[in-house]
């Protein structure tokens, strides 16, 4: 049983990951409020995210510029030692990257058509809005 607890220990960051997603997923569907919704869909952007930054990560690794520049040194200084080194992939980093952008850019023309919404309706709770449109 101890080797239970330490492995879900050990997957902490898994962990949060379903716990974000899962609250940014009750945001979405169960709320009202759009600008709930809105921060409910930040918050799955970004459990996304931690999922593919775990998985890119690699204990005991290093990326492979930084070896790079240690073994350029080693070789001035004359050693000429072949050492076996376990390299990060740098591409789920650099993909992440691009998706935070993408998140914020998604999340400020999200709250900018809020506040277009807000000032035609007067409210941002989706079933008023909806009781609106129909009344026309």
């Amino acid at each position: 049983m101890p080797d239970l607890i330490s492995i879900i220990v050990a997957k902490y960051n898994y962990w949060m990951y379903i716990i974000l997603m899962m609250i940014g997923l009750y945001a979405m569907i169960a709320k009202n409020n759009l600008v709930k919704k809105v921060v409910g869909m930040n918050i799955f952007q970004t459990a996304i995210i931690l999922l593919y930054v775990s998985i890119g990560a690699k204990k005991g690794a290093t990326i492979p510029i930084l070896e790079h520049v240690h073994s350029e040194q080693a070789h001035a200084a004359g050693s000429h030692m072949i050492q076996s080194v376990e390299y990060i992939n740098p591409l789920p980093h650099v993909l992440m990257l691009t998706a935070i952008v993408v998140a914020v850019a998604t999340l400020g023309v999200a709250l900018a058509l809020l506040i277009r919404v807000y000032n035609r309706h007067q409210t941002l709770e989706e079933d008023e809005i909806l009781a609106q449109i129909r009344e026309k």
